[in-house]
């Protein structure tokens, strides 16, 4: 069975209680859920992290291009600004799908620019949830 390692960065985990209007009134742990499903779904493993901390997210991204593991990125507000994680990005070497619940680009100006995206294999943005159930069908065919 392939493992993903789905990454998500900070604030995810206050999915369901911050700004339910922009990011829904589902939690972190439908989030789990749904790509655990939408992973077995493709005889695939999902390994579902969250973190607010740069470093380790960074630390994680290492350990994907180490293991050649693909990995599903949704970096929140890091997109914006962390070079650091965008480097880290770069060295993966199995796909790399960049997921947004929202759609960035029609929000606040400063969140029009990802500095991820120019290494994603893809971007999926403004689906909610489904989002991540996308990167899998989207993995799958690669």
């Amino acid at each position: 069975m392939n493992a993903v390692l789905v990454l998500n960065g900070p604030n995810l985990n206050r999915l369901g209680t911050r700004e339910p209007g922009i990011y829904g009134a589902s939690t972190f742990a439908d989030l789990v859920s749904a790509c655990e499903s939408a992973a077995a779904s493709h005889g695939m493993l999902a390994d579902v992290r969250q973190t607010n901390d740069e470093a380790e997210l960074i630390g994680w991204l290492h350990e994907a291009a180490d293991s050649s593991t693909p990995v599903i990125l949704n970096p929140a507000a890091f997109t914006h600004y962390s070079y650091a994680v965008r480097d880290a990005c770069a060295m993966l070497t199995a796909p790399l799908i960049e997921v947004h619940i929202s759609n960035p680009a029609a929000r606040e100006e400063f969140r029009h620019n990802s500095v991820i995206a120019g290494v994603a294999t893809g971007t999926i943005a403004g689906f909610g949830l489904t989002g991540y159930v996308l990167a899998f069908q989207a993995l799958a065919q690669t």
